[in-house]
C-alpha cells in the first residue's frame, strides 16, 4: 500500500520565527479571539506557527496523512442513515456499500466487550455531545480502508480489578492492516485493554482532537516487525492515562504535534508511566505539544530516532529524549502549528465530541 513521495511539491518556507514578544502577543491574541483562558506559562519556541479562529478545528476534511495517496473520505456519496441500537449500528457498519451512519444517543454492546465490525468506505459519526458505545469496540479487519471515525464516547469495557486485561482484548477502535483511517473528536474512557489500537503495518492514518482519559493502556501503534506506518496525531488530550500516550513501535512516520498530557495516573511506576515512546525503528517527530506533571515525556529506544521542538514541559521527570534527525513532516503535507502555550486551553476547548458534529445530515 505504500505509496509515499520522497518529496513535497515546491512550497513556501515557513516565515521567520517572531521573537518572545511577538510570541507572547500572538497566543494573547489566539486565546482572547477564541474565548479562551490562558492555561501554563506564555513561552513559546521561535518559530511557532500563528493559528487562525476555531472554523477549522471542525473540518469535514481529514488532514495530515490520511490526507494523503488520495485522501480519505468515509462513506461520503453513501446513504445517510441514524442509528439508535446495536443490531443497526452493526448492519450498516458491516455494509459492503458506504454509509454514513449517525449514532444518537447511546447504544449499550451485547455481550459486554462485543466488537462491531466497521468495513471499508464508512463513517461512524455520533450527533452531537450524545453519541455513545458502551462496554462495547469497533474493529476494523485486515484490508478495511477508508474510514471515518468522529464524535462519539466510547467508553467503560474496564472490568474492576482488572487492571492489565491481559485476558481480555476490549479495546476501544482496533484495526488491524488497514489504510486510510481517520479517528477524530472522540472520548474514550475506562476501557479494558487499549482505548485505540491500531496495529500490524496500518497506514495514512490522522489521529486528532480527541480525549484519552482515565485508562492504563491508552494508545498503541505497532505489533509489527516491518518499518510501514505513517501517522499525524494532533490536539489530542492524554488525562489520567497510564501508558502507551502513544506507544509508538517500528512506525515509518509519526508527527505528533500540539497534544496535551497531563495527570498521569499511577505516576509511581518508574517504567510503564510514561508519555509519548519512540521504539524500535520508528522515526518521531514531536512539535509544539504541552506537558504537565508528567513522567517520562518523550522517550525513544537508541534504535529510533526522535525530534522535539518548540514543547514546554511543566513539572516533568524522567526521560526527555532526542536524536536523530527522524523526517520534516512538511516534506508530506502543509499543517499548522499552535503555540505551545495555547494548546492546554485550546485541546481542552476543542477535543472530544462537539455539539456542532453530526447534528445536521
Amino acid at each position: 500500500m505504500t505509496q509515499l513521495r520522497g518529496k513535497r511539491l515546491p512550497m513556501a518556507g515557513p516565515v521567520a520565527g517572531p521573537g518572545r514578544g511577538r510570541v507572547v502577543a500572538a497566543v494573547l491574541g489566539l486565546v482572547t479571539a477564541l474565548g479562551l483562558g490562558l492555561v501554563g506559562q506564555a513561552d513559546a519556541a521561535p518559530g511557532a506557527g500563528t493559528a487562525g479562529d476555531g472554523a477549522g478545528r471542525w473540518s469535514d476534511t481529514p488532514h495530515g496523512f490520511a490526507s494523503l495517496a488520495g485522501g480519505t473520505s468515509g462513506g461520503a456519496g453513501g446513504k445517510i442513515v441514524t442509528v439508535t441500537d446495536q443490531a443497526a449500528l452493526q448492519r450498516y457498519a458491516a455494509a459492503e456499500e458506504p454509509y454514513v451512519i449517525r449514532v444518537a444517543g447511546t447504544i449499550t454492546a451485547q455481550p459486554f466487550g462485543a466488537h462491531i465490525t466497521v468495513a471499508s468506505h464508512k463513517t461512524i459519526l455520533g450527533v452531537g455531545t450524545g453519541g455513545e458505545l458502551v462496554q462495547g469496540e469497533l474493529r476494523l479487519n485486515p484490508g478495511t480502508h477508508n474510514v471515518i471515525i468522529r464524535n462519539l464516547t466510547i467508553r467503560d469495557s474496564a472490568i474492576e480489578g482488572n487492571w492489565d486485561c491481559k485476558d481480555t482484548d476490549f479495546d476501544g477502535v482496533q484495526m488491524d492492516t488497514v489504510h486510510h483511517v481517520w479517528i477524530d473528536h472522540n472520548r474514550f474512557s475506562n476501557i479494558c485493554d487499549g482505548q485505540l489500537d491500531i496495529r500490524k503495518d496500518s497506514e495514512y492514518v490522522t489521529v486528532s482532537y480527541n480525549r484519552f482519559t482515565d485508562n492504563n493502556k491508552t494508545f498503541g501503534i505497532g505489533w509489527t516487525d516491518n518499518v510501514r506506518t505513517q501517522i499525524t496525531i494532533d490536539h489530542n488530550w492524554f488525562a489520567n492515562t497510564k501508558q502507551r500516550n502513544p506507544s509508538v513501535d517500528n512506525v515509518a512516520y509519526a508527527h505528533l504535534y500540539n497534544n496535551y498530557l497531563t495527570a498521569q495516573a499511577d505516576p509511581g511506576d518508574p517504567v510503564w508511566t510514561y508519555g509519548n515512546w519512540a521504539r524500535g525503528a520508528t522515526r518521531m517527530v514531536v512539535e509544539n505539544s504541552y506537558y504537565r506533571d508528567v513522567q517520562h515525556p518523550y522517550q525513544a529506544d537508541a534504535t529510533a530516532e526522535l525530534v522535539e521542538r518548540g514543547s514546554i514541559t511543566v513539572n516533568t521527570t524522567g526521560r526527555h529524549d532526542e536524536w536523530g534527525d527522524a523526517f520534516d513532516p512538511r516534506d508530506f503535507y502543509d499543517y499548522r502549528l499552535d503555540p505551545a502555550p495555547a494548546v492546554p486551553a485550546l485541546v481542552q476547548r476543542f477535543s472530544g465530541p462537539q455539539e456542532r458534529i453530526g447534528t445536521t445530515p
